[in-house]
């Protein structure tokens, strides 16, 4: 994979870091166009597969930002990376004004959004840490974890997409076809951050510990403040614990058999 992607785009992490941001957007396409073929998922899979999803976040998280942040600049500056990924995300979902299906409008009220886009603001400030983490992890120069990282985020993009165009249909937002187009798009941010990640690093490496602090600390905001909440929402925890754990084991698998 290490080699597919220098024959492609050469040694350069910023085109490696677009690359990689359009593969795994590609996989949320896939994900989003998938409620064309499956159009009434149940809602304990979609738990179990945004459960999946938790799974490889939070492993990937530690495996391939964490832990590698730590052993490039040590302790500190992860940790205060970690701190302002969290404040971020925490500031941009308590001002920027979206839409949740399940826990409705949250942000600075307005009434000059058509409640669609909000729906789609949402779902992108979902979508952010993954592009920037992905992009981080090529500028970071270690493309074999950085492959790792992509796959792992372009996977979990797969049910991630699917959920989100389906959320998009039982709100009320026509059409299926429409339903995952809004699903394309919300997954369209991952490429510029993943550009603007990679861009970041590679121009400063010591910003390389605090940017992987960052991205893992923004994902694993979502996870927290998102994911779980939805996932448990409907009663099926079970299937959601199952499903975040399934995918913990497919990271950590992955991990190993790349090395």
């Amino acid at each position: 994979m290490e080699k597919l992607f220098v024959s492609l785009v050469g040694e350069s992490p910023v085109l490696q870091g677009l690359l990689g941001g359009l593969v795994i957007t590609l996989l949320n396409t896939l994900g989003a166009l998938g409620v064309l073929v499956w159009r009434r998922p149940s809602q304990r899979f979609l738990d179990a597969a945004l459960g999946f999803a938790a799974g490889v976040m939070l492993t990937a998280s530690f495996t391939s930002l964490i832990l590698p942040g730590i052993a490039h600049g040590g302790l500190g500056p992860v940790l205060l990376g970690l701190a302002l990924g969290a404040l971020v995300l925490d500031l941009t979902d308590h001002l920027l004004p979206h839409l949740h299906p399940a826990k409705g409008a949250e942000g600075l009220a307005t009434s000059r959004i058509r409640a669609v886009w909000l729906f789609i603001i949402a779902i992108t400030i979902h979508n952010m840490p993954e592009g920037l983490a992905v992009g981080v992890g090529f500028g970071s120069g270690d493309l074999a974890g950085a492959t790792k990282l992509m796959l792992a985020i372009g996977l979990q993009n797969i049910p991630e997409g699917l959920a989100v165009a389906v959320s998009a249909l039982g709100a009320g937002m026509g059409a299926y076809f429409y339903a995952s187009l809004v699903g394309v798009r919300a997954g369209l941010v991952e490429v510029p951050l993943a550009v603007l990640g990679a861009w970041a690093v590679g121009l400063a490496k010591p910003l390389l510990p605090y940017a992987m602090g960052f991205a893992a600390g923004a994902m694993l905001y979502v996870i927290s403040d998102e994911i779980v909440p939805e996932t448990h929402r409907k009663g099926h925890e079970r299937a959601a614990t199952l499903g975040t754990l399934l995918g913990a084991a497919v990271m950590l698998s992955l991990d190993v058999a790349l090395g």
